[in-house]
Formats: structure tokens, sequence, C-alpha cells
């Protein structure tokens, strides 16, 4: 809508009115609410002032965010707070009068001083006891504020902390629910409503998870940082379970396809809410693009579809790692070894990082130390004592753009300004040779924003030893600017040395070397708190000691889930080969191959436009191999390869929309491949033999089979996606009595011709099932057939080499061609004929003259498929040779 415009807008052109964030808050704190409320200073004297601002409310402190950004956001930790009461209460001020008085004291020891003028900075601390009084807008409210008060700072003074503080939290979200007056449109219909919280980098924010037949809505408690989040269906592409807290509770919804970060990430209170949510997204979505396994990806990795960059990002988000997780960041390795050279040489080997190896065994001398540690150490035996991803390493990294999650991680302080972020060179020299420095490299190393490399807020990050203050991050020699040390860091990832070297890395990381014995014999051994199912949290009673050692794990890192058992394979990268320009024919043909990509191929793939993918029946494979392939216009390059069985694929087609391929087999079966999905989404197996040939049209499948029928279908779309897509019914079935080895259908769906082993076209009535016409005008198999655009005539090839026309009407042989060979397959417009012949020939048939009227050499190999777009403009043909051939017609 509009408003809903104006408003991202406005989140885009202009500052947050709040200097306030969640970031404030401690780990595992949460903020309640909040009142309009005055500062008062020297309260009762003659320089009494006040200071305009909100009073929050939160579960380990009090906050004031002033409304002058001159003054500093006040925090006053509840663990430190002496008395809370009323203002001019005495006593103990847990008995209230019902005085009118608006103003809350607070007496306590510490109070800490937060971007004052509005500047990012350690927090100032203040020691000694001290009295803040604020009085509320509404001093109906100081009541209830101040019993909130005492309860919370109860929990920390009774040492019975996280159990109250839990059962506060939920006792605020049971007392509320999703404000249904916030839905975009009031005909949405609520599917399911629970309780969860919404999680962003190091904090988490409760509140109501609701979701209609339209949209997914969050309501933060506190209506922080908007009254709700609201994320059209429609636009999901990606969902994917996730372990937040080494349990199964977390759901993140991504609206774009290749986004590092996504729109939101949930963190739900009971598994069953989490799954119910995503089944619900999942199957209502017509367009979802479902998660891939990661064998799917690795299978598009290998083919050369993804690159290096985009398969491990892929990876990073199939094992749990999120950009709002920091405890499970996504993790990319070091490439390059060489960080004082003048210039980057990517051909040399020499040049790169040893991927076989974790960082900490990179350093013979030091792996032989940790090794003798490991040797001498009790059970659990570990080999590194620190982690190769944790918050601390990402923030290391991101601090020039994430001050104030530093500060947050820190306590309110930045690292030594010695052990900060100051040089490429020196951070990798500290990854070799540094004790307890194993850390790997995170995505934006290799990404396009160089802002994590540069001081643009000119934050004071400290005074180094020598004197100079911290800036930007120093840069190796090779690299002229932040830009090309991105630029020359994404090269030297998608250089030949590491896709050829960078499935040994994945084996570390993601792989079967990554626990067990063949972790071990890697020296790939970290501490067993990091692994997946290293602690049962459950089997904790405490609730403290609960909280205690999942803070302690979330610090430390985690490793990413295992995605792999077995050796990851290597990556390989087929090309097209080019053919010779072939000279014999100028009439109606190019006299070369067309490369796709050029301008003539614009019309080539008007049915696949949105995913720029050709699919080719490429029969080439038939009897050779199992497997259907994509290839890409734009790349030249192969883009998928699904197998299916282990028998040859016989013939395939995309249906209506370009969202899925079918395609037929040997093994009886015919297959329905989601290109959306990437994976097979339904088989049909409705014949007793092979089959051979199907076609499609207006929700109908036509399946033609060696168990001598062909069967009608219809296809009826399931109710919602994400369960099998279609129901099939068997409408009609058409019986022969000999193998049926081609079918094809007239442009009305109203006529289907077959043709079999033993030489019989066969014309049929589909409208009543009935065979028309039966031609015996084949010595041999019938290759293929057509009908005429006009559908008045059709047109079959055989094995003996003959072309032939017969009149549907009166079911006559009218014509009748012949070749020296086999004549495989063809397309027609109705006036001239190509086929693909047994040799590799394409013919161009003259139908008026009847005879050949050009020869063209196209493979070294029979042709077994040849397609022809809508406007008979561009031809594309397949062989035995294994070759693609793209062509144009000149007219």
């Amino acid at each position: 809508s509009e408003e809903i415009r104006k408003e991202k807008e406005g989140c885009l052109f202009f500052p947050p009115k709040s200097r306030f964030s969640l970031l404030l808050l401690n780990l595992e704190e949460y903020y309640f609410e909040q009142h309009r409320a005055n500062h008062i200073l020297h309260k009762g004297s003659h320089h009494e002032r006040k200071i305009r601002g909100s009073l929050k409310i939160c579960s380990k402190s009090v906050i004031f965010e002033s409304d002058s950004i001159s003054q500093p956001i006040i925090k006053i930790p509840l663990r430190d707070c002496i008395k809370i009461g009323k203002h001019g209460e005495n006593g103990a001020n847990r008995h209230f009068t019902k005085a009118k008085s608006g103003g809350i004291s607070l007496i306590f020891s510490q109070v800490y001083f937060i971007k004052e003028h509005n500047v990012v900075a350690p927090y100032k601390i203040e020691r000694g006891k001290m009295e803040y009084v604020f009085e509320l807008d509404v001093p109906g409210k100081v009541e209830d504020v101040v019993e909130t008060l005492l309860q919370v700072s109860t929990c920390w003074v009774e040492n019975s902390k996280q159990t109250e503080i839990t059962a506060i939290l939920q006792s605020r979200l049971a007392r509320t629910s999703f404000d249904k007056n916030r839905f975009q449109n009031i005909s949405e219909k609520l599917h399911m409503e629970c309780k969860a919280e919404m999680v962003t980098p190091l904090v988490t924010n409760p509140g109501h998870v609701c979701i209609t037949d339209t949209n997914l809505y969050f309501q933060p408690l506190n209506g922080y940082p908007k009254p709700v989040v609201q994320i059209t269906l429609q636009d999901v592409r990606r969902i994917y379970k996730r372990r937040h807290g080494l349990m199964p509770l977390g759901l993140e919804v991504f609206c774009t396809e290749d986004d590092l970060c996504s729109d939101i990430y949930l963190k739900f209170y009971e598994p069953q809410d989490r799954d119910d949510l995503y089944f619900y997204i999942a199957t209502y979505l017509e367009h979802h693009v479902a998660e891939h396994t990661a064998e799917s990806y690795m299978l598009q990795w290998q083919r050369g579809h993804l690159s290096n960059y985009q398969y491990l990002l892929h990876l990073n988000n199939l094992a749990d790692r999120s950009c709002n997780d920091l405890s499970q960041y996504p993790v990319f390795p070091w490439i390059i070894h060489d960080y004082s050279s003048s210039e980057l040489d990517l051909s040399n080997p020499g040049t790169f990082r040893d991927l076989s190896k974790p960082v900490g065994a990179l350093n013979k001398e030091r792996l032989e130390r940790l090794l003798t540690r490991y040797q001498e150490m009790p059970e659990p035996k570990f080999m590194y004592g620190s982690h190769y991803s944790s918050p601390g390493y990402v923030l290391f990294y991101l601090v020039r753009i994430a001050p104030e999650y530093m500060l947050c991680l820190q306590n309110g302080r930045f690292d030594n300004a010695d052990r900060m972020f100051n040089s490429i060179a020196e951070t990798w020299k500290n990854c070799l040779d540094g004790a307890t420095d194993f850390k790997e490299l995170i995505p934006e190393f290799y990404g396009d924003d160089v802002s994590f490399l540069v001081n643009s807020l000119k934050l004071d990050l400290g005074k180094r030893q020598g004197g100079q203050m911290v800036d930007d991050v120093e840069l190796p020699p090779w690299a002229s600017s932040p830009e090309d040390f991105l630029q020359k860091s994404k090269d030297a990832l998608e250089s030949n040395y590491v896709s050829e070297h960078l499935h040994e890395w994945i084996d570390l990381i993601f792989g079967y070397k990554q626990k067990g014995s063949d972790a071990i014999g890697a020296h790939n051994v970290f501490h067993p708190l990091t692994y997946e199912g290293g602690v049962d949290l459950n089997s904790i009673q405490d609730p403290d000691e609960k909280v205690a050692m999942l803070t302690q794990i979330l610090e430390f890192g985690q490793t990413p889930k295992q995605l792999f058992v077995t050796p990851h394979p290597r990556r390989i990268t087929p090309k097209f080969k080019s053919l010779s320009q072939t000279s014999s024919y100028n009439a109606s043909m190019a006299d070369s191959p067309v490369s796709p990509g050029e301008e003539s191929f614009e019309d080539l793939t008007e049915e696949s436009k949105t995913l720029e993918i050709f699919l080719i029946c490429l029969l080439l494979i038939i009897k050779l191999d199992s497997t259907l392939k994509m290839f890409s216009k734009e790349s030249k390059m192969l883009q998928r390869s699904i197998s299916f069985s282990n028998m040859a694929l016989s013939s395939c087609l995309l249906l209506p929309g370009d969202a899925t391929v079918i395609t037929s087999s040997w093994d009886n079966n015919v297959y329905f491949y989601s290109i959306a999905f990437g994976r097979r989404q339904d088989t049909l197996m409705g014949h007793d033999d092979a089959v051979s040939k199907i076609c499609w049209h207006d929700n109908r499948l036509y399946s033609a089979s060696w168990d001598s029928t062909v069967k009608v279908w219809s296809g009826v779309p399931a109710e919602m996606p994400g369960t099998k897509r279609h129901h099939f019914d068997l409408l009609a079935e058409l019986e022969h009595d000999v193998s049926v080895d081609t079918i094809s259908l007239n442009a009305a769906s109203t006529l289907l011709v077959s043709g079999t082993k033993e030489g019989t076209v066969n014309i049929w009535d589909l409208t009543t099932a009935t065979l028309m016409h039966q031609i015996p005008c084949h010595s041999g198999i019938v290759c293929d057939t057509a009908f005429s655009p006009d559908s008045r005539h059709v047109l079959s090839t055989g094995a003996d080499g003959c072309l032939n026309v017969i009149d549907v009407q009166t079911g006559m042989l009218i014509s009748s061609m012949t070749s020296d060979e086999p004549q495989r397959c063809f397309v027609w417009d109705g006036n001239s004929v190509l086929s693909g012949s047994q040799s590799g020939e394409l013919l161009v048939w003259d139908l008026l003259g009847a005879k050949i009227s050009e020869r063209i050499q196209g493979h070294t190999g029979a042709v077994t498929c040849i397609w022809m777009n809508e406007q008979c403009s561009s031809i594309i043909t397949g062989g035995e040779d294994r070759q693609i051939i793209f062509w144009k017609l000149q007219y």
C-alpha cells in the first residue's frame, strides 16, 4: 500500500528518531515497556530542572532516553539498585499510598552513560550512592511500574533470576494477543497465532506471531522497533528451519533468492509451533523455492552452475549459519597466503593457503605443540581451545560498521587497540602463529561492500602502542584500494586453484572430516561443546546453570551442522565445444552454428524467459545416460544435471509456467521435476514397459509406451503446492498391437498420431478415444510424427529413411520420399521440413518437389532431437556425439 511504501521510504532516507536499541540491553535481557517521563534533576532545590524523554523498563535494567541527543542515555542496572519506590516515600518503598505523585525514585550504586551527543563510544560509568527521580506523564502508572521493578529486581537479589524473568515474560505474553486491527486487509483469514521472539544479532525480542492467508506478522510485546513487522507471503522465496541456542526452535524467512541476510528470523518457544508455521508457509506459496539439499547444490556447483561464493553461501545456510546469529555466522575460508607481494599472482599455487588443512594446522611448529598437549590431555580431548568462528571473531572483522554490537558483547567497551582488526597481513600472521587464534573469514571478504574495511563513522577505536590511532584497515601491497582488495579476493575465490581444492576445505567444515577419526587424522578437533549434540541442555535442571552453559557455548562458537559424511567430490567444469563452419548450405539456414547469447537467439527461449535455461530433450543421452540436463543460454554452461533412475530417459518437456519438467524413462515411469524446488516432485507409474514419448496440453498428459498403449491422464494441480503437485486420473487408454515409439498432438489436442515399432502410423480422435486410421507406411520403426499446423496432414519419418505425408481426413498416403539412411527426428513449418539423420546430417526436404533440397553437416553421430521456436527462426539440435548446436534460420 501507499502507506507502507512511505513508511519504508522513511526508514531509508531519514535517521531513526530513537537512539535506543536493543543492543543497549545485556545478553538474555528483555525490554518490557516504555513510558513518557521527565528525569528530575536536583529535585526540590532551586536548581531543579527536567529532562524530557522515555523511561524503558527492562528485565535487568532501567533505561532513560532523553529527547535531546546532547544528553546521554542513562542505564541503571537493577542488580545495583539499593531502593526502588515512589518518590517521597519512606521505609522499604514496598507499601504504596494513593498519592497522586508521578515520581519514581531509584537509589543505586552504579550508572552507565551512553551515546552522549549521539556519538557511539565506550560507555561511561559513574559509581557511588546516587538517587534519580523520574516523573511519569501518567501518574496512575507509577504504582504498576514500581511493582514491576521490584518484582524484577528481586529476581537478581534472591538468585532465582532466570526462572522468575521467564515467568514474568510468559505472563505478559499470555495477557496479550496479536492486535487484529494490524491486518493489512479486513478480509484476511487468520490461520494460526503463537508466541515467539524475533531474533537479531545478540538480542531477541518477544511478541506474537500471526499468519493469515496472505501475510506473516510479528507484533513485538514492547512495540519496538515498530508496532508490527509484516511480510507478504507471496514475496517469500526461501525458508529455513534453524537450530537456535542448540534447540530446534528457529525459522528464517527470505524474500530474496541470493541475499546474505534474511527478512525475519523467529525463535519459537515450542518446536511444534515452529514446524506448523514452516509447513503452512512451505505449502501455501505457489512460487515458493523450498530448501534444496546439500547434494543438489553440490551437483550444481560441480557442473559450474554455482560460483564458489554462491555454493559456500548455500552450504552455510543449510548448516544453520545465519547473519542474525553471531554464534553461527556464515564462515568462509582464508584463500590467499601472500599478503606481502606488490602483485598478486593467481596463477601461482604458492599464492594460496592450503585448503586441505584447518587454520590451526597450517603452521607445522605450532601444530606439533598443540598435538603434544592433545596427547597428554584427559578425555574429552581437543586440539584447539578456541574456534574458527565466534561472535567475538565476527565483530572483530565488523567493528567499523557494527560498533554497537561490539559494545553490547563486551559490556560497553571496545577491544584493546592493538588487538583490533588493524591490518589484513597482521591478522593472517596471527592466525598462522598465534597460540589461540584459529579464525577463518566471513562472507564480507568476498562481497562488494568495503564499509567494514573503512572507518567511515570516524569512531574513536583507541590508540596503538606505536601512537597511531586505529582507523582504516591496512591493506596488502597488491591492493590499491579497499575496492581493489575485495575484487582480487573475489577473483582468488573463483580461481582455478580454489575451484580444484575447495572441496578439501568443505570436508573440514561441513563434511566427513568434521567429526570422528577423520577429524583426528585431519587435525580438526575442537572443544566438544562446539559440536551439535555436544551437550544436552534439556538434561540440565537448574535454569540458571542452563543459561550459563548456553551463554558459554554461544560465545565460544559453534561448529556448523554436518552436511556430508563422505568425501566431497571435486569440481568439474564442462564447456560447449564449438563446431567447424559448414559451407554447403546458405539458402535457408545459416552457414555456421550460432553460439548462445548472440542477438540472433533473443527469441529462442521465450518459453524459458524467467529461468534463462534451455531445456533440451537431449536424447543424445538415450541408451547412454539416464540424466536430464539443463543448459544456460547466457553462460553456455550446464546448469543442472538430474538423475532419476539407472535406466535411460526417452523424452522430456517443459510445462507452461516454466516451473516443472516432465521426463519419461525406460524404467516405465514418468517423472516430474520442479525447477523451483530443485528436486523430483512426483512420479507417475502408469505403464508396464518403457515409456517412449510424452506430450502435454491443457492439464492433460499423453504417454506412449512399449507396453502397446498410449494413455491419456488428467493432471489436476494439488490444492496447495508443497504437497504432491499433481493428482492423476486415467481418462483413456489407446490400445495398439505392438510397442508405440512416438506420439504427437495436433494444435487443438483433438487428434493424436502414434507410430509403432512395426512401421504403422495411427491417427486417433481424442474426443471419442477412437482410432480413425491405421496406415502401415514404414518398413521398420516409426521414429517421429507430427501434424501440419492446420491439422490436415500428418508427416512421419522412420528407420527405413522414408518421409511420408498422410491426409488426416481420408488416411491416404499422399506422398513418400526416401533417403539413404534412417531419419530420427524432424521439424516443419507446413512447407519445408528439416530432419536429423542417423549419420548426423541435417536434410532439408522440399515437399512440393518431393525431393531433398539441401544437406547440412551438423553432428558426427546420429541427430536424436531437434527443436524449433514458434517464430520458426531458431533451431537447436542434439546428437549422439553429445553436442548441442544452435542454428538461426535466414529467409
